[in-house]
């Protein structure tokens, strides 16, 4: 298996894109694929193209390990943006995103956050499939990427080294190995990151993903937003002692810091690699569990049933499933409405304006049983029609800004629901006014 020898890179985002121009000895930078269109590049990217900087678009909407086929629309985009930036080859994660639909008769549930697949054999062999599909339908090698974690799936019949092993086995898709994922793993779910690696067919590693995260109350979030930690950075020398990984990236996806900072986490990313073995260990292989080689009767309605079930505890407040933590489950439903908050904030922030200090609170409360379902614009606008049809918020002028933002976001035809809501809330605000005078 022939890899594309990357070098050290960093994660290329708007908000650092100027620093990353000038950034010293960045061979290759990685692009989120959702956030590039599919037939023109920003110029900055476009920039480092013509100085033949490798750029590799990195997917997070996919959700191979999930019950559903890929999409083959969401598929076709990943394609065209590889196309598009002439790439080696583009990267996923092995997770699942959504749940609900067709397989399970009942509304779609977006989870809007990447979450861990079941560590089983009928997960395994459904994700064996979606990637089959996958790669049958880009133009470049896929690799995938281990998760972060907060909660465990009982019953498993893997461990994550085991289960990356047999996928790799299965399919030879590639692997994008995240050492801040197997650190946050270890701190949540108490799992080892040596004998994942251990575990691992190092030689499939495309490249590796090098990110900072916080702890609280014992537990890891891996936040992207702060600096790389000594036990990620260990995680790595792990690494570097069984192979010399072809590509790392440093990602930040949040509270940006000066470019020299970046430049120090560069910095200590090539003295990490640089301090590894001339010649890296060869790793042992370690026997695995024997199952089943193609998915069983059922198997892809059984992965579906219990993805559902998970997420609806998840975004819709319905009871935890059995032998799940309540309390861990508690934890990662909390991190989900925040995120969901911090996403819609940052992509229309005239909605914040409005709703002033007001907003994350009424969001939260909003996001605890109202899952999404589509993304995070759609997310924005039902919840200022949830707001509207509340009698939100209480000041009228702040009302009647919302009223007018959700009207020209509505559409130029809104639907019947929509017009009779519309409605709705200039009646309110007019009969407000009458009172007031």
């Amino acid at each position: 298996m022939e890899l594309t020898r990357l070098g050290t890179g960093i994660g290329w985002r708007p908000e650092i894109a100027d620093a990353v121009e000038t950034l010293d000895g960045v061979d290759w930078v990685e692009a989120v694929a959702e956030n590039i269109c599919e037939d023109h590049l920003p110029e900055p990217l476009a920039r480092l193209r013509a100085r033949g900087v490798t750029v590799v678009p990195h997917g997070v909407s996919l959700g191979l390990g999930g019950a559903d086929r890929p999409d083959p629309v969401r598929l076709a985009g990943l394609a065209a943006r590889a196309e598009l930036l002439g790439a080696p080859l583009v990267s996923e994660h092995v997770a699942f995103v959504r749940a609900g639909g067709p397989l399970t008769g009942s509304a779609g549930l977006e989870a809007g956050h990447l979450l861990p697949v079941p560590r089983t054999w009928d997960a395994l062999a459904v994700l064996c499939e979606n990637v089959r599909i996958a790669q049958d339908s880009l133009p470049v090698p896929l690799a995938l990427e281990n998760i972060a974690a907060l909660i465990a799936w009982p019953g498993e019949e893997l461990t994550e080294g085991q289960f990356l092993a047999e996928l790799v086995e299965r399919t030879g898709v590639r692997l994008l190995i995240d050492v801040a994922n197997l650190h946050t793993n270890h701190v949540n779910l108490g799992e080892d990151p040596a004998r994942a690696l251990d575990e691992l067919p190092v030689e499939a590693v495309a490249y590796v993903h090098v990110a900072g995260g916080t702890q609280v109350d014992g537990v890891w979030h891996d936040t992207h937003a702060h600096p790389v930690t000594a036990p990620v950075l260990k995680v790595l020398a792990e690494l570097r002692k069984r192979v010399d990984p072809p590509g790392v990236l440093l990602e930040r996806d949040d509270d940006f810091p000066p470019a020299a900072e970046l430049a120090g986490e560069l910095d200590a990313i090539r003295a990490t690699l640089a301090a590894g073995p001339a010649v890296p260990r060869p790793a042992p292989r370690a026997a695995r569990p024997a199952g089943p080689a193609t998915l069983a009767p059922g198997g892809r309605d059984r992965v579906a049933g219990a993805q559902e079930t998970l997420l609806r505890s998840l975004v819709a407040g319905a009871p935890a499933p059995e032998e799940f933590d309540a309390d861990r489950l508690g934890v990662q439903s909390r991190a989900l409405a925040a995120k969901r908050a911090g996403v819609v904030a940052k992509l229309v922030p005239d909605l914040v304006e409005i709703l002033g200090d007001g907003f994350r609170a009424a969001f939260l409360a909003y996001a605890a049983a109202r899952p999404m379902s589509g993304g995070y614009r759609r997310d924005a606008l039902a919840f200022a029609e949830h707001l509207l049809v509340a009698g939100e918020p209480a000041d009228d002028a702040a009302r009647r800004r919302l009223t007018h933002w959700w009207e020209d976001r509505a559409g130029a035809r809104p639907t019947p629901r929509a017009a009779k809501l519309l409605r709705a809330a200039r009646s309110l605000v007019s009969a407000r006014g009458e009172v007031a005078s």
